[in-house]
């Protein structure tokens, strides 16, 4: 058979397929997308549930002049291949290939760079308001948001600008029920029903806010995709469109396993089965050090609770749901309202534990400051994916966490160096802690095999002396200390794991100062106001005349590639770190 995906390098050649060839490009483009992620691995689920959406949105509209934003960027794979990057997929999320997700700097025909989700309607209304105000009344504006991310309250606040504007908007809800985890709330069994009943659609949420709604209709069916996208074209204003597709289309054990193949690793292609890792003894994953221990800590208090937005798997909270769902809760993709909801649990003398990733920290800020630390409410953050993450990129590092929140007034900052230290700060901060602590943690396994030790309170604003030396010391906090350990093996460094970012262990400092001549800072955040910054900040209030080198993220954002390639490229991987010191001996 002829292949069809093989003679398409950008839209254009794909308008010359005729409507009934598309099925079998859409086989194509399947297979040729798991195929890759098979063995380079990446994002599956999202991207074979769209496949079809995605060719009837460039068959039928003129891209790049026609603005396609894809919101979150999981399910971008197809658009990739079909816009002029199928012979370099195969770099998908590799140091120096292509991002993992759209951005604007690799393709024209990415509008808008996304990473993380909810965001697709403010821009597409942004770009679609400006071709107006520009006089292109004909230029079209389409967001392609998920039943997950539209339930955020940034893409209610779009919905709500949008309804009342003239804008060429067309809005997509690519509704399959879940996002990473099945999706939450009142809203997706709302779109349960209307599947069920589609007299609910006549008298919609969506309607009611002055869209062209209609659907749902089945987003893997060419003839209803085609029909309706040619009709929307041809209607001005904001328009909703609602299909229905399925996570993971086209491979068995993805449609089975949604969760697990939203980026299943390796796995083989033609039976789906996923490639079985070495049965060797490892140190656990830290979300899951989190998981387990904060459901041992619940058995013993019940005023425990848990929360996450949208990461329940991702932050192994799943544990806790499992044993206590009463007492757990997944908010769906809502991070501003989970730190609310954390600080009014404790207002009431619960304690809550508040899970979210450290890059999707960034989106509650304010209310961090505004309705936690103003009131010193003892809310306990736990933030998973700290530090570099890796291959997701930039808009996925939580490289900020120590730098924005050592800003604010009352918040206590730790950064545990391995498993058991998670697990004793943990244990500290639900014996009544009066202040709210953030504990950051990276992506990834541990260094200990034997993490599940007996629980020891840890003193608020304490570092510790790991390694006496001579004339060099080095202050890390975090698991970046493995690499220090690695680096001044054998040698007469000195090395302090000061762990609190924020109190710093002034009384522990004083005596690194009056000892050594020669500091280096590292950390696994930003250089700009991070740990090292705090620690030049203690040494100029003192007075002190020490030499202190910081090392660090650099100022200008890190893109994707493998941990330690990043962290060689920031100058923190321990034959970085070995070079520094090697120049102070």
């Amino acid at each position: 058979m002829n292949r069809l995906l093989d003679h398409i390098e950008y839209p254009s050649d794909l308008k010359k397929l005729s409507e009934e060839q598309l099925p079998q490009l859409a086989q194509e483009l399947r297979e040729f997308i798991i195929n890759i992620v098979a063995t380079k691995q990446g994002h599956l689920g999202a991207s074979l549930g769209v496949v079809e959406l995605t060719i009837a949105l460039h068959y039928l509209f003129d891209t790049p002049h026609d603005q396609l934003v894809w919101d979150v960027g999981h399910q971008a794979y197809g658009h990739k291949i079909l816009t002029g990057r199928r012979e370099i997929f195969h770099t998908n999320r590799q140091l120096n290939g292509l991002s993992g997700f759209p951005k604007r700097s690799e393709s024209s025909y990415d509008a808008f760079g996304v990473g993380h989700s909810s965001t697709s309607i403010s821009a597409a209304l942004g770009m679609a308001i400006a071709s107006s105000l520009q006089g292109d009344l004909k230029k079209h504006h389409i967001a392609v948001i998920g039943d997950a991310s539209i339930a955020s309250g940034m893409a209610f606040e779009a919905l709500n600008h949008a309804g009342v504007s003239d804008a060429n908007l067309l809005i997509i809800l690519n509704d399959n029920a879940i996002g990473i985890d099945p999706s939450v709330g009142a809203l997706k069994e709302y779109l349960t029903k209307v599947k069920k009943d589609r007299s609910l659609a006549k008298n919609n949420i969506i309607r009611a806010l002055n869209f062209d709604y209609s659907g749902p209709i089945d987003g893997h069916n060419f003839n209803s995709l085609l029909k309706e996208l040619k009709r929307l074209k041809n209607k001005k204003g904001p328009k909703f469109l609602h299909i229905v597709t399925t996570k993971g289309k086209g491979l068995t054990q993805a449609e089975k396993d949604q969760v697990k193949y939203h980026a299943p690793g390796k796995f083989d292609a033609k039976t789906g089965e996923l490639i079985p890792k070495k049965n060797i003894v490892q140190p656990p994953k830290y979300q899951d050090v989190f998981g387990k221990t904060i459901v041992e800590l619940a058995e013993k208090n019940s005023k425990i609770v848990g929360i996450t937005p949208a990461m329940l798997t991702g932050s192994s909270l799943k544990f806790m749901m499992d044993v206590f769902p009463k007492r757990t809760f997944d908010v769906g993709i809502a991070e501003q309202h989970a730190v609310t909801l954390a600080a009014g649990f404790a207002t009431q003398g619960m304690i809550p534990f508040c899970n979210v990733y450290s890059t999707f920290l960034q989106r509650s800020y304010d209310q961090v400051i505004h309705d936690v630390a103003i009131q010193d409410l003892p809310v306990v953050f736990c933030l998973d994916r700290a530090g570099l993450v890796g291959e997701d990129g930039a808009t996925h590092h939580g490289i900020f966490d120590l730098a924005y929140l050592r800003a604010i007034p009352n918040m206590i900052v730790f950064a545990p160096r391995n498993e058991v230290e998670l697990r004793n700060i943990m244990y500290t901060a639900q014996l009544g802690i009066e202040h709210p602590i953030a504990i950051r943690y990276p992506r990834g396994r541990g260094v200990t095999v034997d993490w599940q030790q007996e629980f020891q309170t840890i003193e608020i604003g304490t570092g510790e002396c790991l390694q006496e030396g001579d004339s060099t010391a080095i202050l890390s906090v975090g698991t970046i200390a493995k690499n220090v350990t690695e680096a001044i093996q054998g040698s007469h460094i000195a090395h302090y794991d000061l762990r609190f970012v924020k109190p710093l262990d002034e009384k522990l400092l004083h005596i690194i100062f009056s000892k050594y001549q020669n500091l280096i800072t590292i950390e696994d955040g930003v250089k700009t106001g991070g740990f090292g910054s705090a620690v030049l900040e203690f040494a100029a209030t003192h007075h002190y005349q020490n030499s202190i080198t910081i090392l660090g993220i650099q100022d200008e954002f890190t893109e994707h590639g493998s941990i330690h390639e990043l962290q060689k490229i920031n100058g923190i991987d321990p034959d970085s770190i070995r070079e520094v010191v090697q120049s102070y001996q």
